[in-house]
C-alpha cells in the first residue's frame, strides 16, 4: 500500500512539472484534476490523470512481463 502512495506522489510531481506540454494531449483536464488560482498564479493538481496513467503503466508492465 505504501508503494502506491509513493508512486502516486512521484507521478503528481512529474505531471505538475510536465503539465503545460501534457495539456496539449488532453491530460490534466479530466474531471478529477484540481485547478485553482492563488495570488495570481495557477496551480494544477492532476489527481485523475495521475491515477489513469499509473494504471496504464501498470497494465503495460503486466502484459510485458
Amino acid at each position: 500500500m505504501i508503494r502506491w502512495v509513493v508512486v502516486i506522489f512521484v507521478m503528481l510531481v512529474l505531471f505538475a512539472n510536465l503539465l503545460p506540454w501534457l495539456q496539449k494531449l488532453g491530460i490534466g483536464k479530466l474531471p478529477g484534476d484540481l485547478r485553482f488560482k492563488l495570488f495570481g498564479r495557477v496551480f494544477t493538481i492532476p489527481f485523475a490523470s495521475t491515477i489513469l496513467l499509473s494504471l496504464a503503466i501498470l497494465l503495460l508492465a503486466k502484459f510485458l512481463k
